[in-house]
């Protein structure tokens, strides 16, 4: 089963100190090599700060885009791994061992499969830009 790990770690303005930064790049890419080499890796990215955001609504018909994030938080979404895991006790030890782990949290969320093999869930054709029904 495919698991969305979804990395939560405090914002700072001031960047961490060369060395601090140096090692947690390092302790992501052995993460990295480690969840490749187990055969789990699908996918992965790390995200700008939340500065960078533009938040999107729809209302009336009309579309809404605000500079930012949507939410005020202490802690911002970072980054993410997509992983397949056999069951939710390993999509949590895989979590765990994410470096972010230590300063932050992670999020584990399955990803929902719909019976057809393709990706969905409530909403996920009109995501896709399909139109329900038609055929």
């Amino acid at each position: 089963m495919r698991y969305l790990l979804l990395i939560y770690t405090p914002e700072s303005d001031v960047q961490p100190p060369a060395d601090e930064a140096a090692a947690e790049f390092a302790a992501y890419e052995a993460f990295g090599r480690e969840v490749a080499e187990r055969g789990a890796f699908v996918a992965g990215e790390a995200l700008h700060p939340t500065s960078s955001a533009t938040t999107v609504r729809v209302r009336d018909d009309e579309i809404l885009a605000t500079d930012g994030p949507f939410a005020e938080t202490k802690e911002a979404l970072g980054g993410f791994y997509l992983v397949e895991a056999r069951d939710l006790d390993e999509a949590i030890e895989l979590a765990a061992r994410i470096p972010g782990a230590k300063r932050g949290s992670v999020e584990v969320r399955p990803i929902w499969q719909l019976p057809s093999g393709e990706m969905g869930g409530p909403g996920a054709d009109a995501a896709a830009g399909r139109v329900v029904g038609a055929g």
